[in-house]
């Protein structure tokens, strides 16, 4: 007497689980390098880092006096209108501010100052970590 071959109905699930292994190590690996990309070399402090929930909108100030969100080139006309469509009527945004090493502090505190008296007070000055 011979048995007939059934059909096995269990998934092998051992291949979608490959599959988002690679995807986990790719976005991992690529998430870093999403940043902004406007070189700036930041000044170096020691603090604590912040906690952000939500994506911040980031504003930087290059070597040269140029004004960027994001990575989209401004002019400092521009700065408060962009922001105010950007964040709609939340003024609770968080706003990381990124400002050169070697620019004056007078340009830092022009920004910081129109922001402010905008009525966005969740201003947050981004620095690096000193390396020990």
């Amino acid at each position: 007497m011979r048995k007939k071959h059934r059909p096995v109905s269990a998934i092998n699930v051992t291949p979608m689980v490959d599959v988002m292994l690679v995807l986990l190590i790719v976005f991992m690996v690529t998430a870093p390098l999403l940043t902004v990309g406007v070189p700036i070399n930041l000044p170096k402090v020691e603090s604590q880092a912040l906690d952000a929930q939500r994506e911040p909108l980031e504003i930087s100030l290059n070597q040269d006096n140029e004004l960027f969100i994001a990575d989209q080139i401004i002019v400092f006309d521009e700065l408060i209108p962009k922001v105010r469509a950007l964040a709609g009527n939340n003024n609770d945004i968080r706003i990381f501010l990124r400002a050169d090493n070697d620019i004056n502090y007078g340009e830092v505190m022009k920004v910081l100052g129109a922001l402010n008296t905008s009525g966005f007070l969740k201003i947050a000055l981004v620095t690096k970590k000193p390396i020990k």
